[in-house]
């Protein structure tokens, strides 16, 4: 098919940009930030219990790790119930039956209709002192602001073509509600959160690899932003925030 194959060379001659020039077209692990992030909270809080929000069937941590391993999502798969200790199915908007030491998530928060209420359901399922760890793309990015304009319907169809690695992972509807750096957190300090802490990441030009010339104009504009420090047009970010332990 004359599509796959234009495709197919625009995202080949993007991976040899990107191995040619990482300083300019390489990407930051924002899962190894918030990996990290987790860890050191794991080591110092000690957790009996630790809430994913959104992890469906492909969770961040492993269960039988010395926590209760909770899992969260809308909709549910065989493998949820083998993957943590207890799995809900409900939305993180409602409250949540839950005392958990720690609550972590991974590309969910822009799924969210109404994401202070689910900053609010969070805030109630954790104990006096304990952390969330939370990794969002950012609204204001072409990639995001493409994807609104999309809608979930057409951007279905087009997985298959333009990222074939994400079919059946990506696809559901996205709203972005509160979802850049500054935005989510003062929804966070609205609800209670302390010690609120966002680090900012400005490369996701990958999402734009099946067109060469968007590819480099748009990680252009991204070490642009980086470079000025314009967090409201990241590509994502990682916040982290804590309830008090009063």
């Amino acid at each position: 098919m004359i599509l796959k194959k234009f495709i197919g060379w625009n995202r080949n001659a993007a991976a040899w940009l990107e191995r040619r020039f990482p300083e300019v077209f390489g990407a930051p692990s924002y899962k190894a930030e918030l990996e990290r992030r987790i860890a050191d909270d794991i080591a110092r809080l000690k957790p009996s219990a630790i809430l994913e929000v959104g992890g469906i069937d492909r969770p961040l941590l492993q269960r039988g790790l010395g926590f209760r391993y909770i899992g969260l999502d809308i909709e549910e798969r065989p493998n949820c119930y083998t993957v943590y200790d207890r799995f809900i199915v409900q939305s993180i908007e409602q409250p949540v039956n839950v005392d958990a030491d720690m609550l972590v998530s991974i590309t969910l928060m822009e799924h969210v209709p109404d994401n202070r209420a689910a900053a609010r359901s969070m805030f109630s399922a954790l104990r006096p002192g304990g952390a969330m760890h939370h990794y969002m793309p950012s609204k204001w990015h072409p990639y995001s602001i493409a994807l609104r304009l999309v809608g979930p319907v057409m951007q279905k169809w087009l997985i298959p073509y333009l990222r074939p690695s994400a079919v059946g992972v990506t696809g559901y509807p996205a709203f972005f509600d509160h979802c850049s750096p500054s935005d989510m957190a003062k929804v966070f300090r609205e609800q209670g959160f302390e010690k609120i802490n966002v680090m900012p990441f400005f490369r996701a030009s990958d999402y734009f690899a099946f067109f060469l010339p968007a590819y480099v104009s748009v990680a252009l504009f991204e070490n642009l932003c980086a470079a000025l420090n314009w967090r409201i047009f990241s590509s994502g970010f990682v916040i982290s925030a804590t309830r008090p332990a009063d």
